[in-house]
């Protein structure tokens, strides 16, 4: 009987598993509804306009180099539409990055004339629009974890453990069923944590393989793409959570010129043998962060804690903010000595800490207290604004301290010039800068800010104060 009414309540979908997506990443673009643009319209303006989903993953270059997994797909259609075009008709592919969860929206808004994701969509999701021929067809989810800790073949075995996933992941769903099979079993759900919207697919993988998350679940070729770069992440290729799926682009419903035709590309499309080359030789020293909260690390957090939190509160910055910096910087060492003059727990150089009025910076407080300043003072000049929010601020601070005020200033502004949010770091601004100057100053941000997240997940243990 109880089983019996389990399964109604489930059919009628009044048991749920918690929301399907985390927050919306950056600020919303709101811009009115304008006709779908067909091939005619396309050819006419000379750009074929393409959402493409913000990861590193699907898209971006670094110093000139394609790094994007749809990168040489989107280059080739456009080479495809150019050898058929007549005199005049040739056009250009303009890359627009939005979010995931974005990109069907922005699509039916008419923001963009095709939406190539890169990654699978929940089924639930695409409706209004038309999808393409199969971009890749067959293509399974894999669990994915840290090499050294228990692997699963089975679902059943995830009963209770959690799984770390970003928004709008197609695994959402599946594990919404998973839990309803083991919720008939009286057996403990599968936990879903929604990652902050400042990671990207790859930025989770980096964290799994660092032991922060312990599970995640990508497609199968996203999985075996960045296994390249990470060795110690492992692939549980014999679960199997749901059905394979196709990989696809999407157009607006009312240009079928256009999907017709990016249809007849796709299925003829083949895929270079070499396309990953560069990808693996510039990221292949890059994702590497390492678990802030080993015990070792967690001791030396605990000996430098009330002197972050003083001065961060001196200065309005979350002392956390300060912790992940001195991780990063000196995996905080006080004794560390860094080039160029830098040393101490946050590496500041005496020409920082004199601008700010602190001229002992060997001492833990002084090092503390110089660098706490030095990013208020950042903060203050250059990216005050209210369009900011708080995540964002501390990223461009951060860009600010490892490039320059200026040069970070000087990125936003041709962020603004090429359509991007110029108050968004995270997937906007920073491409900029990957194409600028490498992906030193991006990976510096990003780490910093894998840290903070470490961190603020245990916000609590770490602020405990013991009583003796």
């Amino acid at each position: 009987m109880l089983r019996y009414l389990l399964t109604l309540l489930l059919m009628l979908g009044l048991i749920t598993v918690g929301p399907a997506y985390a927050r919306v990443p950056g600020p919303q673009q709101n811009v009115p509804v304008s006709k779908a643009r067909d091939l005619e319209q396309v050819r006419s303006s000379k750009v074929l306009r393409v959402l493409v989903n913000q990861s590193r993953n699907s898209s971006g270059e670094v110093k000139g180099e394609p790094v994007g997994i749809e990168y040489y797909r989107l280059r080739a259609l456009e080479h495809y539409l150019n050898a058929r075009a007549g005199d005049g008709q040739q056009v250009r592919i303009k890359l627009i990055p939005r979010a995931k969860e974005q990109l069907l929206g922005a699509l039916q808004r008419g923001e963009g004339d095709l939406a190539a994701p890169g990654e699978l969509l929940d089924p639930a999701v695409v409706g209004g629009v038309s999808s393409s021929a199969p971009v890749l067809d067959q293509v399974p989810l894999w669990l994915v974890g840290r090499k050294g800790e228990r692997s699963f073949s089975r679902v059943e075995q995830l009963s209770g453990r959690t799984v770390a996933l970003t928004s709008a992941s197609a695994a959402g769903a599946l594990i919404q069923q998973v839990n309803q099979q083991l919720a008939l079993r009286k057996r403990p759900p599968v936990k879903i944590e929604w990652v902050d919207s400042t990671l990207a697919v790859e930025d989770v993988l980096e964290m799994v393989q660092a032991g922060i998350y312990h599970l995640t679940v990508v497609e199968r070729p996203i999985a075996q793409r960045w296994a390249r770069v990470m060795p110690r992440l492992r692939l549980d290729t014999r679960l199997q959570l749901g059905p394979p799926q196709a990989m696809r682009w999407y157009v607006r419903r009312d240009a079928p010129m256009l999907l017709a035709t990016v249809d007849r590309f796709l299925q003829g499309y083949r895929a270079p043998e070499n396309q990953d080359a560069a990808f693996e030789r510039i990221y292949r020293r890059q994702y590497r962060v390492h678990n802030p909260l080993a015990q070792k690390d967690r001791q030396r957090l605990t000996s430098v804690r009330a002197v972050l939190q003083k001065h961060g509160a001196a200065q309005q910055i979350d002392w956390l903010n300060l912790a992940a910096l001195a991780f990063k910087e000196s995996t905080l060492n006080p004794t560390a000595r860094g080039s160029g003059g830098a040393h101490g727990l946050m590496q500041i150089t005496p020409s920082a800490a004199q601008r700010v009025g602190v001229s002992n910076t060997a001492t833990v407080d002084g090092n503390v207290q110089a660098s706490a300043r030095y990013l208020a003072l950042i903060r203050r000049k250059f990216f005050a604004s209210p369009q900011i929010n708080e995540r964002e601020r501390m990223a461009f601070v951060l860009a600010a301290y490892n490039l320059g005020p200026e040069r970070v200033q000087a990125m936003r502004a041709e962020a603004r010039k090429r359509g991007l949010n110029g108050n968004q770091w995270f997937f906007q601004t920073e491409r900029v800068a990957m194409e600028q100057v490498g992906m030193g100053p991006v990976n510096f941000v990003n780490s910093v800010n894998k840290y903070f997240l470490a961190f603020n997940r245990e916000r609590a243990a770490l602020e405990r104060v013991v009583k003796r």
